[in-house]
């Protein structure tokens, strides 16, 4: 193959042997569909077989865009097959109308968009909405977009980002479900169900297309598009299961990502793309670039025109160029000089018929439904719902939360309390503003129906250094009984795509503001809304109430004011560890002890002996999250026995059979007065390996509903999928070892148990 050296597939290669294969997705294994894919490339002349190959954005864009605007004349030529950022009926109608009727074979366009947290009806951000550890909500939140999508022409979906990201300050942090592979594996295959559906062809599903394949959350320092060096175990273990998951839930695309990984780019990466995604995992889907992300392999340095990117990512299995113009313009001359053989093309174009017939296109393809004029009641109850179930209670000391309304004066404070816009996040897809409920105006109807008050005060804007508000929300703070601070991000600059950021706290003079508002000697509840991990220092020893909300949503208002209020309670759990400083970054739970861990060393100061000092642990800071992985509060207290298990002694060879398992146990008791939603979670580590297992690694999760004074045995189940690991020689497999195993309320806490697994 031209533009992929032996030497250089084959060092690639080096320690990856083959995944445990899936079977293809039911759409992707129909031999009458298949007859009819062969039979339509063999009527199709070679400019026709790379039009389907070609997708431009025909709306608003969502990057620095081609500047070409023939798109119905490429339609009527065959030389266009997908178009995105176009919705609406009649604009997708009218579109259509012209691939139907005036192309020589009448093939579908397939419509895309970035349905990234909802269509019309918006829930809070993914990684807000990883916070629930509930993939049935977000099945059912999925659905809804699918639902609203389809209904206006859309058929395909350029989500879930199933990145596993383990840097807060890598802005689409936002987009994901944080830093751990079990968990991103069960979020991914939600969405997946949700989007389409019992089947791809029923009217209200659409294309799932996981994305950055792959690495993409990895990036060096955090910046966005930035190179990424990941070890071909590291791979495996961490960042593709999330993909896989994907493809086993029949995830219809993927899209590769614009970094290079281990110095090649990802849209040009024979490895990934073509052995891992399509042969070793059997994926019949097509694979679409990301935004001009084969143009970008121009700049990255392995293509020196767009003729040689083009050739480059065809080859190593990029079927669909988004944007690029580097297809349209060079695959035929490619082609025909002999530098891209005519089966590539072909390939490609049948695994782009095969997600159109799929979705039923070519027998109904138009939009038939009217689009529906704002949105359904039950559909905004899923979305307070969601917000609910998201939103992570960091601190309450004193039971400052819930708040009693009933003649209370309440003083809102922050840029964030009055802004319908920031409610929304990034990549707010068809959402308005208008659509959502701000914390202001609901808190106002619920304080005045308890006769209570509400003084607003804005204090600040995201980016100043005015203090001139400072005196409105330090009076009003004085006026009221409780001041309650709604600050953060702002999320159109600061979080999502391009939105890195080298400092991790709050943004502008919001931390004067809470600093002078505390002083006012109130109590304070701190309202924390952004799309990563902040760092809350000064916050944790100051401000008695502090949660973690995200955005939020449509239903920003009547959920917080649900959740302050008291008549829902917290139930979030963090899936990104909250740092104490920038310089743990990157910083994540499922760490590797070292040969010199810190146990049992006091890290809250500078070391004063050499047992202090010669460990693995900063002069300057603890090592530990501020925050961790999986912890979360909520309105009650729930105690945890021991864990159990069902025996002490497994063995290897019986669990990589199938014919072993093990049964792990806690009781849990809600020792508060209130009811108590509680996330469970199942944690191992395993030691006596042939290579460095984590520190802890979850390995199951459950949510229950405690009444008050109840208590509920938990159960989890350990078997090879849950133990195995890439071990020394490539192989995925469980391998004897000394498994400690915790159930517990996060990833720092629990009870252990021991099991031996030998031979």
């Amino acid at each position: 193959m031209r533009g992929f050296p032996t030497l250089l597939v084959s060092t690639l290669l080096m320690g990856v042997v083959a995944a445990q294969s899936s079977p293809p997705a039911a759409w992707g294994n129909n031999p009458e569909l298949e007859s009819k894919i062969d039979a339509l490339v063999k009527q199709m002349t070679l400019e026709e077989k790379v039009g389907q190959l070609v997708t431009y954005s025909a709306g608003a864009p969502t990057g620095p865009g081609t500047g070409r605007n023939d798109y119905k004349e490429m339609i009527a030529r065959g030389q266009l097959g997908s178009l995105f950022n176009i919705t609406g009926a009649d604009q997708t109608n009218a579109m259509q109308k012209i691939a139907i009727e005036k192309s020589r074979l009448h093939i579908p366009l397939l419509f895309g968009l970035d349905i990234i947290h909802g269509y019309r009806t918006e829930f809070p951000v993914p990684l807000g909405v990883s916070a629930t550890w509930d993939p049935a909500l977000v099945e059912r939140a999925a659905h809804v977009a699918a639902k609203e999508a389809s209904r206006e022409g859309v058929r395909w979906t350029y989500s879930p980002m199933v990145d596993i990201a383990r840097d807060a300050r890598w802005g689409r942090i936002i987009e994901g479900a944080g830093e751990d592979p079990y968990l991103g594996s069960a979020l991914a295959a939600a969405y997946v169900r949700g989007y389409q559906g019992a089947k791809l062809s029923d009217p209200d599903s659409i294309a799932a297309c996981a994305k950055h394949f792959v690495g993409y959350g990895a990036a060096e320092g955090g910046r966005d598009y930035n190179t990424t060096e990941i070890p071909s175990r590291l791979l495996r273990q961490v960042y593709l299961p999330p993909f896989q998951a994907a493809l086993d839930a029949g995830a219809a695309t993927f899209m590769s990502a614009f970094n290079s990984l281990n110095g090649v780019p990802a849209s040009a990466n024979p490895v990934t793309l073509s052995q891992i995604l399509k042969k070793e995992w059997s994926f019949k889907g097509f694979v679409t670039s990301d935004w001009n992300s084969i143009g970008e392999l121009i700049p990255q340095g392995v293509a020196t025109d767009h003729a040689m990117a083009a050739q480059k990512a065809i080859l190593a299995g990029v079927d669909m160029d988004m944007e690029s113009n580097a297809y349209g313009p060079h695959l035929v001359d490619l082609v025909k000089s002999g530098a891209v053989p005519e089966s590539v093309i072909d390939e490609s174009v049948g695994r782009v018929l095969r997600v159109k017939f799929a979705l039923g296109l070519f027998d109904h393809p138009y939009t038939e439904t009217t689009s529906q004029d704002g949105i359904a009641p039950e559909d905004a109850d899923l979305a307070r719902k969601a917000a609910e179930e998201s939103f992570v209670l960091l601190r309450n000391d004193g039971g400052v939360l819930p708040i009693k309304a009933n003649g209370k004066t309440v003083a809102l404070i922050g840029p964030m309390a009055d802004d319908a816009g920031q409610m929304l996040g990034s990549w707010g897809g068809k959402s308005q503003a208008k659509d959502v409920i701000t914390l202001r105006t609901e808190l106002i109807k619920r304080l005045e129906a308890a006769q209570g008050h509400v003084i607003y005060a804005k204090g600040t804007e995201f980016r100043t250094t005015s203090d001139k508000g400072f005196a409105d929300a330090v009076t009003a703070a004085r006026q009221s009984d409780i001041a309650v601070l709604a600050l953060g991000e702002d999320a159109p600059w600061m979080t999502g795509e391009a939105g890195s950021r080298a400092h991790l706290d709050l943004p502008g003079n919001q931390q004067a503001l809470l600093e002078a508002v505390a002083a006012a000697g109130k109590p304070v509840v701190l309202l924390i809304f952004s799309g990563r991990p902040l760092i809350l220092n000064w916050a944790s020893q100051h401000v008695p109430a502090i949660m973690e909300v995200w955005y939020p949503g449509i239903q920003a208002g009547p959920a917080l004011a649900n959740v302050l209020l008291g008549d829902s309670a917290p139930s979030g759990r963090l899936t990104t560890s909250f740092p104490r400083a920038v310089g743990q970054e990157p910083l994540y739970y499922d760490h590797f002890n070292t040969g010199r861990p810190a146990d049992g060393v006091d890290l809250s100061h500078p070391p004063t002996n050499d047992k202090e000092k010669y460990v693995s642990r900063y002069v300057d800071e603890q090592n530990s999250a501020l925050y961790p992985f999986g912890y979360g509060l909520t309105y009650s207290t729930v105690s945890y026995s021991p864990t159990t298990v069902s025996t002490t002694t497994a063995s290897a060879k019986d669990l990589n059979a199938g014919s072993a398992k093990l049964t792990v146990s806690a009781e849990l008791r809600n020792t508060g007065s209130r009811p108590a939603d509680e996330v469970v979670q199942l944690y191992i580590r395993q030691t006596g390996t042939s290579v460095v297992r984590p520190v802890r690694e979850l390995k199951g999760f459950r949510r229950i509903t405690l009444p008050p004074g109840q208590s509920q045995r938990v159960e989890f189940t350990l078997a090879a999928d849950e133990l195995r690991f890439w071990n020394i020689d490539m192989k995925n497999v469980v391998e004897p070892a000394q498994l400690t195993v915790w159930i517990a309320p996060d990833s720092t806490r629990g009870t252990p148990a021991k099991v031996t697994i030998g031979q």
